[in-house]
């Protein structure tokens, strides 16, 4: 198809105008976009010396071109604001065919570019992604605008898509069709004052009158009454069935001149702009962010690269800005040109330099920072004031309306009132799923606001501490509620950014502040806060602070049990000339005086421990744990069917993933520790995405009976993932993420294979079996390299050797094996025995580790123990004790500093290796009751076999000693006469026996879940 006679003429006749105004680059972007300009056709045109130059070269290829190229050059003007120009083109846009004429080619296609052109609907953007699901959600609601007149509203923040989403709406061939065959007009509108409103609207009256004839023009409006009074009789008279659309409204106001009963699509800030005009009215509002495949999609398109190729900044960015439309675009069209930029641009969004970030487009604002700006100086100043304040918050925190009535010293409906407001505006977000509603900040508004205010940050943080003093005083608010989860969890964070050192000091070292923060948020929000302030609390007392982190890592577990057990009794137990102690010991000398009781161990002797951390990570027994590779992170699965990730240095719960259908047997992170993979007794082998919880992969159909163990190779180079299970032959797999099924598996065994394990250089699989024997494997070619027998040394029973796992030295020229009492050290070379740790113990070695930095071994056993072995020397280094049931797994810190243990206790512990020090182990538990009976002093708790055991007090005597439970005590109580005693399970039976004898009186089935607790009356009767 040849350009139109009269289009041609257009622009021979208006070319010197165009040579003289347009800047090509911006142009052609928008042309290469809708397939009518070339990528070599625009490098030719680049090339030419000059702007007018490169204009002139345009415009010649221009008139070679068809009607598809003119209409599109024409809405290139009106998206790069060149109004003038446009109008100058306007009356020659080729017109839409009509139904009887329209030829087999002319298509839905181009009749609704050809009836959105002649509106000045914006063309896609240079860079287009779909959103299907919000498009769809606008046309259903234009649809409902069909037989009557009413308001379509797209509402969102700044940068969030809402223009791009209106224009894409309306490119629908049945919409058009069905509801709105008049037309679309399309007025950009922005800050208007009413001179310049009146201008747009007789801009859009000349439009509206020169696409009917000549004697329709009429000289423009004098005024807006008048102005709107000839837009309602051509919308109604000559347009009656068509769609205005009004861009990017920010006042009510304005809007009112456009109340004139017609079919109206707007986009705006403000969700509230539409409630001073009449009519039906719906709305759709725009997340304010894409998800991570579109906005990389975008940045692959401006940069020409496939998604999956681009460099991971590409992501840090996506998620930096967290998907917002206009950064990824501005940052997509900078790399356009600066394709070496990834990490510079990362730089700048992280260090909160937005002004940095600009881009020459058809967008308002040339940068990030004019756009945040723009939204907020619309409000009255006394409320921009008080959207300063927010500046405070941390990110992804939400926060109820009674915090902010703390701060602003306002009722909370006033507080409601002025927080839908910013709600309205799109300044901020609410969820309302919950009550009471919670109100949260984008991430790229609160870094916008944390720049704006950088010189303000401490004395805003300052005011924060000052009313919540003014409104508490002395007490802290302990309902439990949001406004009190907040106060407790942020005090003390906006102490240290106020730099209120001593009102931190105060209460990060009292034993008071202890006890509430962990009772209602959980110790190790608390143990984060001592690791984060710690360079501020050591300023004070590096100490005390040591001792307070102490205290809580040590007894972090009990802490989240409920009921909440007495901190004052805990503290007890520390070291006497430990701070915690001295304040406990005071606070129990004031309680006993008016009643209470408090033990307190007079013949306590420290003992080393190198216990760091305890983590109740599960209901049920744990199996697995691991650190992630940069050591800040622990993955943990067991019975209860999850997988948890928590922070390695605070015990903090990051992750928790219902993961299978059967106890989880094993978990592993991948060498950039942003893949996990789980295998289970469900025979699936899953692997999931850290960040987002997200599943990717499901292995289920190749191994037919559980999953024992899982493993990652040591480096990305070539990923892979090993596996193994207790099949009778294929047990032993390989797998290429990006591959359905195995990429290869391992034969050799015939019995369960318990555990898997790649040598430091990834070059050799190490399987470990029931069948004796640990296998080594070439990982290249899945040939079997060679064979260790470890039933063959192990000889003097005639008990089958079952070989639970084997680990690879740092330097890949041993090779340790755990088997029965014993782990056994191998020359990989000469598959000789090199030494033999055997320990005097009765139970079964059930894991080892060996340390990447250094010569230590990590030892597991079935009664509860963890050793530490110094592997050069043959020599016992240290006993991890601590642990009360089994203990599964043991494993090495990427740097060797620590150690994690996890056991049937439900527990996860985290040792120090480098340095030992000397700390209480000792604590009351709840398994444990004394009665004061006479003269005489009754104790019943559980030993570590799980029995219960009566003893006299002042002798120490054996008054009796259950039978080892099936299930692990959790709590006992004696009964006033002595003669009775009461204990409850885990799971959750109660029994009721007699003493001395043991007889069982009673056998208590009520409860489904742990007994945790337990009283008796006064007299219990047989």
């Amino acid at each position: 198809m040849v350009l139109e006679e009269g289009a041609r003429s257009s622009l021979l006749r208006h070319r010197h105008r165009l040579e003289q105004d347009i800047k090509p680059g911006y142009l052609m972007d928008h042309m290469i976009s809708d397939g009518v300009v070339t990528v070599d056709e625009e490098e030719r045109i680049r090339k030419q010396p000059t702007r007018k130059d490169q204009a002139v070269s345009l415009l010649e290829l221009l008139l070679k071109k068809d009607n598809q190229a003119y209409v599109s050059f024409y809405n290139a003007l009106v998206k790069e604001a060149y109004d003038d120009l446009a109008n100058l083109l306007h009356g020659h846009l080729p017109r839409p065919p009509c139904e009887g004429d329209k030829s087999p080619s002319d298509g839905p296609t181009s009749y609704v570019q050809a009836m959105l052109s002649e509106g000045g609907v914006p063309q896609r953007p240079v860079v287009f992604v779909s959103r299907p699901e919000l498009v769809n959600r606008v046309r259903e609601k234009l649809y409902r605008l069909q037989k009557n007149p009413g308001w379509v509203t797209v509402f969102g923040m700044a940068g969030s898509g809402k223009s791009v989403l209106a224009a894409e709406a309306v490119r629908h061939h049945g919409l058009i069709e069905d509801c709105f065959p008049g037309g679309i007009h399309w007025l950009s509108i922005g800050q208007l004052d009413k001179p310049d409103l009146l201008v747009k609207i007789q801009t859009l009256c000349f439009r509206l009158e020169q696409s009917l004839d000549s004697q329709s023009l009429h000289r423009p409006p004098n005024s807006l009454d008048e102005a709107k009074e000839r837009l309602r009789f051509l919308m109604l008279r000559r347009y009656p069935r068509s769609l205005l659309i009004l861009d990017d409204i920010w006042d009510s106001t304005v809007l009112k001149a456009f109340d004139i009963h017609c079919r109206i699509l707007l986009t705006t800030r403000n969700r509230s702009v539409t409630d001073s005009v009449s009519g039906a009215k719906y709305e759709v509002g725009v997340e304010s962010g894409l998800d991570e495949d579109k906005s990389l999609e975008i940045l692959g398109l401006y940069t020409r690269t496939r998604p999956r190729t681009l460099p991971e900044e590409a992501r840090s960015i996506v998620r930096e800005c967290k998907g917002s439309p206009l950064v990824v675009s501005l940052i997509g069209a900078l790399l356009k040109e600066k394709p070496d930029r990834w990490s510079y641009y990362l730089r700048q969004l992280q260090q909160k330099q937005f002004k940095r970030i600009r881009k020459s487009s058809s967008y308002d604002y040339d940068a990030l920072d004019q756009a945040m700006a723009a939204s907020i100086e619309v409000l009255p100043e006394e409320h921009q004031e008080l959207y300063r304040d927010l500046t405070v918050l941390e990110k992804d925190i939400k926060i109820p309306a009674q915090v902010l009535c703390v701060l602003w010293d306002l009722e909370e409906e006033e507080v409601e009132d002025i927080l839908h407001e910013f709600v309205n505006k799109s300044l901020l977000f609410v969820d309302s799923n919950t009550k009471p509603y919670l109100y949260y900040l984008h991430d790229l508004q609160l870094d916008f606001l944390v720049e704006q205010n950088r010189t303000q940050l401490e004395c805003l943080h300052a005011k924060v501490v000052r009313q919540y003093q003014q409104h508490y005083g002395d007490r802290h608010p302990t309902s439990g509620e949001e406004e009190c989860l907040y106060w407790i969890r942020f005090l003390t964070f906006h102490m240290a950014k106020a730099n209120l050192t001593q009102e931190l000091y105060s209460h990060m070292f009292s034993l008071d502040w202890v006890s509430t923060k962990s009772q209602i948020m959980g110790p190790a929000h608390l143990i984060n806060d001592y690791v984060e302030f710690g360079s501020i609390l050591d300023k004070e007392n590096s100490e005390v602070r040591s001792q307070f982190q102490e205290f809580l890592s040590l007894n972090g577990h009990q802490l989240e049990q409920r009921p909440f057990p007495d901190v004052v009794q805990l503290a007890l137990s520390q070291p006497h000339n430990s701070e915690v102690y001295r304040q406990a010991r005071q606070q129990a000398e004031t309680r006993a005086s008016a009643g209470g009781l408090y033990f307190d161990l007079m013949n306590e002797s420290s003992a080393e421990s190198l216990s760091r951390l305890v983590i109740q990570a599960h209901q049920g027994s744990i199996y697995s744990a691991c650190f992630s590779h940069d050591g800040t992170k622990i993955a943990s699965c067991g019975a209860s069917k999850t997988l948890k990730v928590f922070k390695s240095t605070s015990g903090e719960k990051l992750t928790e993933i219902q993961a299978h259908d059967d106890e989880v047997l094993c978990c592993a992170f991948s060498p950039d520790d942003r893949l996990l993979a789980t295998c289970s007794s469900d025979r699936k082998v899953k692997v999931w995405n850290v960040e987002r919880a997200m599943l990717l992969r499901v292995f289920e159909e190749e191994h037919e009976e559980q999953v024992n163990h899982c493993q990652f190779t040591n480096s990305t180079r070539r990923l892979l993932l090993a596996t193994c299970s207790n099949d009778k032959f294929l047990n032993v797999k390989l797998w290429n993420l990006n591959k359905p099924s195995s990429q290869n598996t391992m034969f050799g065994h015939f019995e369960p294979v318990n555990h898997c394990c790649f040598s430091p250089d990834d070059g050799y699989l190490s399987t470990s079996s029931n069948d004796g024997t640990v296998k080594l494997f070439e990982v290249s070619s899945a040939n079997e390299w060679k064979t260790i027998s470890v039933k063959d040394v192990l000889v003097e029973h005639d008990e089958d050797v079952l070989v639970k796992c084997s680990t690879w030295t740092a330097d890949g020229r041993r090779i340790i094996c755990a088997a029965r009492n014993a782990a056994l050290v191998f020359d990989v070379e000469t598959s000789e025995m090199l030494l033999e740790i055997r320990t005097n113990r009765l139970s079964t070695v059930q894991y080892c580790d060996a340390c990447p930095t250094s010569n230590l071994l990590a030892i597991a056993f079935s009664n509860y123990a963890v050793e530490l072995w110094d592997l050069e020397a043959n020599k016992k280094m240290a006993d991890c004790s601590g642990h009360l049931s089994w203990v599964h797994c043991v494993q090495f810190s990427p740097d060797g500093s620590e150690l994690l243990s996890c056991s049937d206790d439900q527990t996860v512990r985290l040792w120090e290796t480098k340095k030992v020090h000397t700390t209480s182990a000792v604590s009351l538990k709840r398994n444990a009751d004394v009665l004061f009976s006479g003269d005489k002093i009754i104790v019943s708790a559980a030993d570590n076999c799980n029995r219960l055991q009566v003893r006299d007090g002042r002798t120490g005597s054996v008054l009796f000693q259950s039978e080892e439970m099936s299930s692990r005590i959790r709590c006992t109580c004696m009964c006033r006469q002595a003669s009775t005693v009461v204990l409850g399970q885990e799971d959750g039976t109660v029994q009721v026996l007699e003493v001395p004898s043991g007889k069982l009186l009673a056998n208590l089935l009520g409860h489904t879940k742990t007994v945790l607790h337990c009283h008796s009356a006064q007299t219990v009767k047989h």
